[in-house]
């Protein structure tokens, strides 16, 4: 028990910080390595370790990792980039259209594969139209988050609420598609408000262009169906969502266009490693009757899970010290009422938006903006994270009262 808890600790440490102090591994590999651990010191059986994976919803992550690759193999999203200039917008107008497409698009592919496939593309749009890539950029995480809490695919730790409960997509649409438009206002106006005064590219500022693909719009149009077909099956049928996923990538990946190596090379195998690994240290803790004590002993002491109140704030407030992922592994064992469900998807997703550590689709965001030239610091992220936080669970936490 003593190995299980120690690796349990270090490895959520990591996620905290990011690293461990001395070595060059990131959250990824953290897990991975507990997992490991675990496994070589022997207080995990191989059939335990596979037993705690939940292959639903890595099955249903790669799924959707796919048809977001044919989208960019394709040139869908640089498509989308040139058609967006083409109407000679306002700043305040394509914000809105970020906000927008960021939030719709997160709702259908998950708001981690988005942020891994726009931040790119807006930066490099930015830079050619002598944009402040900033405000654009902080609404692409910002929106992505909020919007992401729409539906069960939206992000990963919907899927698990998801398969945890076996929720529908529609019922769970009818408790958070309306916090999440909200949000997204709520996104739109504080950015706006923020840097109304801001919209120009400054001169410093030396990043690179956008590198635009070749639009194959056969292959645009395939994806497009597909996942119309994707959701319409989530909405229609009570079919495993992840084999749905898993088939429409298939489809995808037998391709005469694109070969096979380039689309599984846009596959986000850090997140599906972290995954792994977290499915594997929270099943060894589960596994020493720990936490069932430790929940017993807040019961005691009027610390209730089962509350929606209490579920709703101990959900934003663990996803912004650990990340949204990991506290919702962490919180999931001990909600055994469906209608939390809904309750833990709002907290955790717009939450999220607080610090740049409070959800994966931020920080790829802030390093896709580092590696174009663009630094945007962790005060800089909460000065627009903290307010947008704050409005959205509060709009969240009163439609929720709503409804409940």
């Amino acid at each position: 028990m003593t190995i299980i808890i120690v690796v349990f600790i270090v490895v959520y440490v990591g996620m905290i910080f990011g690293s461990l102090p001395g070595l060059k591994v990131d959250r990824s590999a953290i897990a991975l390595i507990g997992a490991i651990a675990l496994l070589a010191t022997g207080v995990m059986t191989r059939e335990q370790a596979g037993a705690s994976i939940n292959f639903s919803t890595i099955g249903l992550l790669f799924g959707l990792m796919i048809v977001s690759a044919n989208f960019d193999l394709s040139g869908l999203y640089s498509a989308l980039s040139d058609r967006i200039g083409a109407m000679a917008l306002g700043p305040r107008a394509f914000l809105a259209v970020v906000v927008g497409l960021a939030g719709l698009m997160s709702a259908l592919l998950t708001n981690d594969v988005v942020a891994v496939a726009l931040a790119p593309v807006l930066l490099g749009y930015c830079i050619d139209r002598k944009l402040n890539p900033v405000p654009f950029l902080l609404a692409l995480a910002c929106s992505a988050n909020a919007g992401s809490i729409a539906t069960i695919i939206g992000s990963p730790q919907n899927m698990l609420i998801g398969e945890h409960f076996n929720l529908s997509f529609t019922a769970f649409m009818g408790y958070t598609a309306v916090p999440a438009l909200v949000s997204m206002v709520i996104v739109w106006v504080v950015i706006d408000w923020q840097f109304k005064h801001d919209w120009d590219l400054p001169h410093h500022v030396k990043a690179k262009p956008l590198k635009h693909r070749h639009f194959r719009k056969g292959e645009a149009i395939k994806g497009t169906v597909i996942t119309a077909i994707v959701v319409g099956l989530f909405v229609a049928t009570d079919w495993p969502r992840d084999l749905i996923a898993l088939a429409a990538g298939a489809i995808l990946l037998a391709n005469a266009h694109f070969a096979s190596h380039k689309m599984l090379h846009r596959v986000d195998w850090q997140l599906l490693v972290l995954f792994i690994g977290l499915f594997v240290v929270n099943g060894a803790l589960q596994q020493t009757g720990l936490p069932q004590t430790w929940i017993t002993d807040m019961r005691s002491a009027g610390f209730d899970l089962t509350d929606p109140a209490i579920i709703f704030v101990a959900t934003a407030v663990l996803s912004d010290i650990v990340s949204n992922v990991p506290s919702i592994m962490l919180l999931l064992p001990f909600a055994d009422d469906a209608s939390l469900g809904p309750v833990m998807a709002i907290a955790s997703g717009l939450s999220s938006n607080l610090v740049v550590v409070g959800s994966l689709a931020s920080i790829i965001v802030v390093d896709a903006a580092a590696r174009g030239g663009m630094k945007i610091s962790f005060w800089a992220f909460a000065r627009t994270g903290v307010p947008i936080t704050l409005a959205t669970l509060l709009a969240g936490a009163g439609w929720l009262w709503l409804v409940s």
